[in-house]
């Protein structure tokens, strides 16, 4: 035996837009067996396994298109506006979980393209929710995940800086600091959710307080490889998983404290299988 001692951070887990889909999930489900979901409905393919038991359909935008007379869940990410035109014409009921913090940024990203400002996000290309940010422009908006890919010389003199609401704050002021130097003037706009940029700091104190971290996460999670480089910095041993049957023995050695943390798409449950797995070492 091991004898390991393991402790959940419980200010991990699911963030209150994940939690508000899954709940408008789960009772759509209990009352009808069956409901569509585009996409992924969390970046965490163990709790989309457990839904898709339940009922839930994944499907994509292609999928959509040939869907008539169903209801369709929006995930917390959103959707730009040609996915509720889509819905109108073919007679969908849509059930929107888009993260009211998601539909802010929208709002705002419309009114300041409505006013013919040039419109910069800093994001990750393709992400569900920057795709619907770019919806709001018309796909005008200019997308990038450094600045590196912007040609200094060819930008507007002013522009108006948005942030898809996962990145971090501290590399977002750093970007806002690199345009001004570069003589470009900038109308920030701060839309990141302290939910979720707020967590670097509480996995740095909570990775430090262990021997080893396990962190679980979805591999298709941008927030949680980003969350995990944190810990790993925090904490060089600190070990990714997707799944309870990742973890070895050999990883830990007897009487080793081990935390247990994970992204804003983890559900509790994974962890605490994880924690009943370390316990039995």
């Amino acid at each position: 035996m091991l004898d390991l001692s393991v402790y959940i951070d419980h200010n991990s887990g699911f963030c209150f837009g994940v939690v508000y889909a899954i709940e408008m999930a789960e009772d759509m489900l209990d009352q009808e067996g069956h409901l569509y979901c585009l996409g992924d409905i969390v970046h965490n393919d163990e709790e989309v396994k457990r839904l898709v038991k339940k009922g839930l359909k994944i499907i994509n935008h292609a999928d959509l298109k040939t869907l008539h007379h169903e209801k369709v869940l929006i995930r917390a990410h959103g959707e730009p506006p040609a996915t509720y035109k889509l819905a109108i014409e073919n007679d969908l009921t849509l059930v929107d979980a888009s993260c009211p913090v998601v539909l802010k940024l929208q709002n705002r990203i419309k009114n300041a393209f409505d006013r013919s400002e040039p419109i910069y996000i800093y994001g990750k290309h393709g992400h569900a929710e920057v795709e619907g940010l770019l919806g709001q422009t018309g796909n005008e908006a200019v997308v990038f995940q450094n600045v590196s890919e912007l040609d200094f010389e060819k930008m507007p003199s002013k522009i108006t800086l948005f942030s898809q609401t996962t990145k971090s704050t501290d590399r977002f002021y750093e970007i806002n600091n690199i345009l001004r130097e570069k003589g470009i003037e900038v109308q920030t706009n701060d839309t990141i959710c302290r939910q979720v940029s707020n967590r670097d700091k509480e996995l740095r104190i909570f990775a430090s307080k262990y021997d080893k971290i396990v962190f679980v996460s979805g591999s298709k999670s941008s927030n949680g490889r980003a969350l995990y480089e944190v810990c790993k910095q925090q904490n060089p041993s600190t070990f990714f998983v997707s799944h309870p049957d990742q973890i070895t023995s050999e990883l830990f050695d007897r009487g080793d404290a081990v935390g247990i943390c994970g992204a804003t798409s983890t559900p509790m449950w994974l962890m605490e299988e994880v924690q009943g797995k370390l316990l039995r070492y």
